[in-house]
C-alpha cells in the first residue's frame, strides 16, 4: 500500500506529540514502585513542559541520519553517543566506558553492564519507526544497531519489539495484530515476549489492572521501582506479592506495562496513558512509548486537545550536549517531525519513496503477512538464489552471540567472533573466529584472503593468513579460525588486526580485535 505525505506527516507529528505527552505525564512518578492514581498532568505547565530525556536522545540519532543516511550503524551511532550524550548513569555510562576502551558494539553494550536489560533503549525506538513507516523489517534492523551501543539481551529485544510495533502502526491499528507482528521480531521465549503475552492474557481474562501489574511484574521481576530504596522499605501495601528481581532487569516488565496500558485503555488516549503510568516503575518511559504508539495510530490531528494544549507542542531536552555545536535541537514536536520527513526519502531510497508522485510524496508500505519478520529458513542453503537478499533477518540478527562484531564494506562483510570472552591471559592460548560473506549487492564467486596481524610478543600458532573460497550461493561464507599465544606480551590491552581482501579486487577491509589482560601464567621469555 502507499502512504501519502499528508497522512505520513500527521502520524509522525502525532508520534512525537504523543511521546511528549506520555513522558510529561509519567515523569513525576518515575522510579517509584507503587500504584499511582493520576488522570491528568500533575505538574505546573504554565511555563512549558519539563525536560524529556525519552524524546531528546533520538534527536542525536536523527543528526547522525541527516549526515550518514541509511549507512548509519552501531559504530557511527556509538561515535555520536560519545560526542553528544551527556548522562553517565548506569547503562549509558557503561556503554560509553566500553566504547572508550575500544570495545565495539555489541561488546560495548554487553561487558560489565548490569543494566544491559534495562529501559534506556526501547525509549529510542520511534526514530526508526518514523523513518521506516510500514516497513518494520527496516525499522527493527536499525533499532538493533541503536540498542547494541549500550544494551544487550532483553534491553535490545525491547527496542526491536517497539520499533517493529510502531512502524507497523503506520498501516495497521488492531492491537492484537500489531502485537503479533512485533513479537515475530524477537525470541518467543524472551522475557520481553513473556511479559507482553502476560499483559494480553490479563486483559483477555478481564482481571483488574492492579492484578495485571502484579502478574506482569512477577513474570520477569524488574527493579526499576526500588532503586535507592532499602529492601526493608519495599513491601508497602501496593507491593504485596511482588518479587524482587535482579538489578537492571527492567525492560521486560516495563514493555509489558506499556502494552497493558494500551489494552486496558480500551481505545481512549488519556485512559491508556494513565493506566500505564498508574502501574508505577519506569513511568515516563511507559507513558512516552505508549503515547508515541497511539500518536502514530491516531495522528496528531486526532489527539485530544485536553492533552495537547497544556504542552503547546513544545519539547525540552536534557541529555544533549549543545556546546559541541553538532546537534540542532528543534523547539517543537512539529519541527522534529518535519526534520524526520526531510531525510526519509534518502533513508528509504527511491524503491520505497517516490518524491515526485502525483499529489505529493508517497511511501511504499508493507501490509498483511509481509509485516512479519522474514526468516533465512525461507530458502534452501547454497541455492542459486540470484537476487535473494542475504541480509540476516532481524530475528536471527538478535539471536547472534553478543560476542560477534560485524563490519560492512562495499564488497563484503566481516564477522569476528570473540568466542565468549574479551579477555586473554599471559602465556595461554586464545582463539578467535572470523567469517566473511558477500555484500548484498556485489555477490560474486571469488577467493577471500583472511589475515591476522598481532603485535610483538604474540605468537600466531596456526598461520597468519588463509585463502578461502567465497561463493555467491545463498548462505555462502569463507571461514577462518586463529589461535594465538601472548607469550611475551605484558600490556593491559591487546590489539589485533583482522585484514580481509578479495583476490583480483583492490578493496580491503580491516577489523580491530581488542582484548583485555586477565593475568595468567608468568611470562617465560628469557
Amino acid at each position: 500500500m502507499l502512504l501519502d505525505l499528508e497522512t505520513y506527516k500527521d502520524k509522525v507529528t502525532g508520534c512525537w506529540a504523543g511521546k511528549n505527552i506520555g513522558g510529561v505525564l509519567g515523569a513525576p512518578f518515575e522510579g517509584k514502585r507503587q500504584i499511582n492514581k493520576v488522570d491528568f498532568y500533575t505538574q505546573d505547565l504554565s511555563k512549558g513542559p519539563p525536560p524529556n530525556d525519552d524524546l531528546d536522545l533520538q534527536i542525536v540519532w536523527l543528526a547522525a541520519v541527516e549526515r550518514y543516511g541509511r549507512n548509519v550503524n552501531a559504530s557511527i551511532l556509538g561515535d555520536y553517543w560519545l560526542s553528544y550524550v551527556i548522562p553517565n548513569w548506569v547503562e549509558y555510562g557503561t556503554g560509553k566506558a566500553n566504547l572508550r576502551a575500544g570495545l565495539a558494539p555489541p561488546l560495548a553494550g554487553l561487558i560489565d553492564n548490569t543494566y544491559k536489560d534495562s529501559c534506556g533503549c526501547f525509549i529510542r525506538s520511534e526514530i526508526w519507526a518514523c523513518l521506516a513507516p510500514g516497513q518494520p523489517q527496516i525499522a527493527a534492523r536499525y533499532a538493533y544497531e541503536d540498542a547494541i551501543v549500550d544494551h544487550q539481551g532483553e534491553g535490545m529485544y525491547g527496542e526491536v519489539f517497539c520499533a517493529a510495533l510502531q512502524s507497523a502502526a503506520f498501516v495497521e491499528s488492531d492491537p492484537d495484530i500489531l502485537i503479533d507482528i512485533a513479537l515475530s521480531y524477537i525470541p518467543e521465549d524472551s522475557a520481553v515476549a513473556r511479559c507482553v503475552k502476560q499483559a494480553m492474557a490479563c486483559h483477555k481474562q478481564k482481571v483488574s489492572l492492579a492484578e495485571a501489574r502484579k502478574r506482569i511484574h512477577n513474570e520477569a521481576p524488574g527493579t526499576f521501582g526500588i532503586q535507592g530504596i532499602k529492601l526493608s522499605q519495599i513491601q508497602k501495601e501496593d507491593n504485596e506479592g511482588l518479587q524482587t528481581g535482579a538489578p537492571g532487569f527492567d525492560a521486560p516488565e516495563n514493555v509489558g506495562i506499556t502494552i497493558a496500558g494500551w489494552l486496558y485503555g480500551e481505545g481512549d488516549f488519556g485512559k491508556a496513558l494513565c493506566a500505564a503510568v498508574n502501574c508505577g516503575e519506569d513511568t515516563d518511559c511507559t507513558g512516552a512509548t505508549l503515547g508515541a504508539l497511539l500518536g502514530i495510530i491516531m495522528g496528531a490531528s486526532k489527539l485530544p486537545e485536553k492533552w495537547t494544549t497544556p504542552l503547546d507542542d513544545k519539547i525540552v531536552t536534557m541529555c544533549i550536549d549543545k556546546t559541541s555545536r553538532g546537534i540542532w535541537v528543534p523547539d517543537t514536536a512539529t519541527e522534529l517531525a518535519e526534520r524526520v520527513i526531510r531525510v526519509t526519502p534518502a533513508f528509504l531510497g527511491q524503491d520505497l519513496c517516490d518524491i515526485f508522485a502525483p499529489g505529493g510524496m508517497t511511501i511504499k508500505c508493507l501490509e498483511g503477512k509481509d509485516l512479519y519478520c522474514n526468516t533465512a529458513k525461507d530458502y534452501l542453503p547454497l541455492i542459486n538464489g540470484g537476487g535473494i537478499d542475504e541480509t540476516l533477518p532481524v530475528n536471527e540478527l538478535t539471536a547472534l552471540s553478543p560476542y560477534v562484531v560485524r563490519y560492512s564494506f562495499p564488497a563484503f562483510n566481516i564477522f569476528v567472533d570473540y568466542c565468549e570472552s574479551v579477555f586473554f591471559k599471559s602465556n595461554e592460548e586464545r582463539g578467535i573466529k572470523v567469517w566473511v560473506t558477500n555484500s548484498r549487492t556485489q555477490k560474486q564467486q571469488q577467493w577471500a584472503k583472511i589475515s591476522l596481524y598481532a603485535p610483538e610478543g604474540v605468537e600466531v600458532l596456526n598461520g597468519r593468513s588463509v585463502l578461502k573460497p567465497l561463493n555467491n550461493l545463498f548462505g555462502s561464507r569463507a571461514e577462518a579460525g586463529f589461535i594465538f599465544k601472548p607469550c611475551c606480551f605484558e600490556g593491559a590491552k591487546l590489539e589485533l588486526i583482522v585484514d580481509v581482501s578479495l583476490e583480483g579486487r583492490h578493496s580491503t577491509g580491516q577489523a580491530k580485535v581488542v582484548l583485555m589482560q586477565e593475568n595468567g601464567q608468568p611470562c617465560r621469555c628469557e
